[in-house]
């Protein structure tokens, strides 16, 4: 399971020309789930998602983490993220999950995420759905992490 973490001072999912979901400042999760992921990569990923610390502290040093700071998080499912990208032009998309399994533990990420952080501070896109995804990177932040 690999996660792309935005610190984020706003974002926003819309489909179809209709905003879905919203958040001020926290982190925008693009989501990736891989073949032989399941419950225990789902629980150490939302885990690390929500306690890394990428948020200044009063020096300015990143020390704070989601749930330090109560900010929100913002999940968006990307299946790209699966990605094979060691050869060629076109990205192999064979390591992703099949999509009712990534479906599962989308869901379930969520909902472990809800109850560390609290339901109203996370937000999601809608798996499967073409999304038009908005955000201000606060820094730039960005880190890959993976369970």
């Amino acid at each position: 399971m690999k996660g792309l973490v935005q610190r984020v001072s706003k974002a926003s999912v819309e489909i179809d020309g209709r905003e879905v979901s919203r958040i001020d400042a926290g982190i925008l999760l693009f989501l990736g789930v891989e073949q032989g992921d399941g419950q225990n990569e789902a629980a150490e990923l939302s885990r690390k998602v929500l306690t890394y610390r990428i948020f200044p502290d009063e020096t300015g040093r990143m020390d704070r983490s989601l749930l330090d700071t109560g900010g929100a998080l913002l999940v968006v499912p990307q299946f790209t993220l699966a990605a094979d990208t060691t050869s060629g032009t076109r990205p192999g998309l064979s390591r992703a999950a099949a999509p009712e399994a990534a479906k599962n533990l989308y869901a379930q990420f969520l909902d472990l995420a809800r109850i560390s952080a609290g339901v109203e501070k996370v937000k999601e896109g809608r798996f499967g759905a073409d999304m038009k995804v908005s955000l201000v990177n606060d820094g730039p932040v960005t880190f890959m992490l993976s369970a």
